[in-house]
């Protein structure tokens, strides 16, 4: 089909419904799992919720490595989305609903976050990705998933730390703890699978919309295309805010970034050994990266482990700010 400003718009729209009524169902599924398993909606959010909205990121960088300049677009894909998942989601989620951060991912996740994220500065400082670091970036992420699963089984979930008071949703969601748990996990399937396609029916509709009002391809590629990559962490994350399920919503967030740092650079770079700029090899992206996770971590440690609206406002700015900063330099290329 011949696609058009109308059918844009229509795609659009279908997306970000689709999007936001999977994000549900992806939510619900993962309480409900986590209630069948015995384990913290913190858990599912670190593992199978991260895992399942970081896959347009690792589906994008696989297939960027093949083209010219690919690497750039890999580990920019990277740096991109570990920025805006912190800046723009967390900052968006705060500013809705002040984001309550588990005193465990402060303690261990964040750490984990902020170590991992620096890990790549000697990797890639050399200006290019070998397929043996490739493949040790990917044994280091499966390392860390054991560890998390031991350290779970070790400490079964503490429900006052972990469950916010139960309200009506979060009623609707317990309930399907007591579903047998192929059906759980097909709510979080599906859930997963409706992401994707949402966020690439929503792109889709946008990026063709940019274009007919005669937006810049750096301008695309800078605001449509990369907040569209971040549309399943953000539509998830805001659902689980809404439902008081703050757990799922930082566990989104910082595994998410985990997964990217490790399972979509070693992934992309296992598949095809790759070359990379100095400013993404240790320059001025990594580092802003870098600083972003460590913003954040800051603004949850001096809010007593709450993320405000006040902090969320900063966040949002300084993502902003990062977008122009960007536009900027790209223009003046």
């Amino acid at each position: 089909m011949e696609i058009n400003i109308y059918t844009a718009c229509l795609c659009l729209a279908a997306g970000l419904v689709i999007l936001w009524k999977c994000a549900e169902l992806l939510v619900a599924g993962a309480v409900g799992l986590a209630e069948r398993l015995g384990v913290s909606p913190l858990i599912i959010g670190l593992t199978i919720v991260a895992m399942g909205t970081s896959a347009p990121e690792l589906a994008a960088s696989i297939a960027a490595v093949f083209k010219e300049s690919g690497g750039d677009i890999a580990i920019g894909n990277v740096f991109g989305s570990n920025i805006a998942n912190l800046a723009l989601v967390g900052g968006l989620v705060a500013i809705i609903r002040p984001l309550k951060v588990n005193a465990r991912v402060l303690r261990c996740e964040v750490p984990v976050m902020l170590g991992v994220g620096l890990l790549l500065w000697p990797v890639l400082r050399g200006g290019q990705l070998l397929r043996i670091e490739a493949v040790g970036l990917l044994a280091l992420f499966a390392a860390l998933m054991g560890l998390l699963i031991y350290t779970t089984k070790k400490q079964p979930a503490d429900k006052a730390e972990s469950l916010i008071e139960l309200d009506d949703e979060m009623e609707k969601a317990k309930k399907l703890g007591s579903k047998p748990l192929k059906v759980t996990l097909l709510f979080v399937v599906i859930g997963l699978l409706g992401l994707v396609l949402g966020a690439k029916m929503a792109v889709s509709g946008a990026t063709f919309i940019g274009e007919t009002v005669g937006l810049s391809e750096a301008v695309i590629g800078l605001t449509i295309i990369a907040f569209g990559t971040s549309l399943p962490e953000l539509v998830t994350c805001v659902v689980a805010a809404i439902k008081g399920q703050d757990d799922i919503s930082v566990g989104n967030l910082v595994g998410s970034n985990i997964f990217n740092t490790l399972l979509v650079t070693g992934g992309a770079g296992t598949v095809k050994p790759f070359l990379v700029g100095p400013r993404l090899a240790g320059g001025v992206d990594f580092w802003i990266m870098i600083a972003v996770a460590a913003g954040f971590a800051f603004l949850a440690i001096a809010g007593r482990r709450v993320v405000g609206r006040t902090s969320g406002l900063l966040l949002v700015g300084a993502y902003i700010a990062y977008i122009v900063y960007r536009a900027g330099f790209n223009a003046a290329l």
